[in-house]
């Protein structure tokens, strides 16, 4: 058995009673408040690569709202295309929207391949009916109507789809032989 040397430190002996007893071996509490501030003697120590108390102070009203960045909202999915809104051409009367109507070439040329049974995209068909339709509302709030209607209404000659009697009486037997 090693020797054990003689100590100067008191100690308690044995084992120390709990705190809830009542006969004086309670701790102190350690928290102890100040009495007096301490004046300071001159500039507290710090770095040369401490910020100044100027810059705090910037830094500070800076970083008010703890979220840092943008606000604005950003499209998560990449399959989305963003979508343009086309901006519409406002005219001051219906005859001019007309006349811009009929001048657009880009519906010329679909009217064309329409014509020839070209295949069309979707945009593309979009496009023209929604400038058909538009054309034929301006026709009608400027009284204008289709000439080839016109031409088939004044001439006696033909006769009237709806009647089939009629086409078959002006039927001529020699033209199929």
């Amino acid at each position: 058995m090693p020797r054990v040397k003689k100590s100067r430190k008191i100690g308690m002996i044995g084992i120390p009673k709990s705190n809830n007893s009542s006969d004086g071996y309670r701790k102190k509490s350690t928290i102890t408040q100040p009495t007096k501030v301490k004046k300071t003697k001159g500039k507290p120590a710090g770095s040369r690569h401490s910020i100044a108390t100027s810059d705090k102070a910037i830094v500070s009203e800076q970083k008010k709202d703890p979220r840092v960045g943008s606000t604005k909202k950003i499209e998560l999915s990449p399959n989305k295309p963003k979508v343009i809104q086309p901006k519409v051409k406002r005219y001051a009367t219906p005859a001019k929207e007309l006349a811009a109507l009929e001048a657009d070439e880009r519906l010329a040329m679909l009217l064309d391949k329409y014509d020839n049974d070209e295949a069309l995209s979707k945009d593309d068909v979009q496009y023209l009916e929604s400038k058909m339709a538009r054309h034929k509302i301006l026709c009608d709030l400027l009284g204008i109507t289709d000439e080839d209607d016109n031409d088939a209404k004044n001439t006696p000659d033909l006769p009237s789809e709806d009647d089939p009697l009629k086409t078959f009486e002006s039927i001529n037997i020699n033209d199929f032989k």
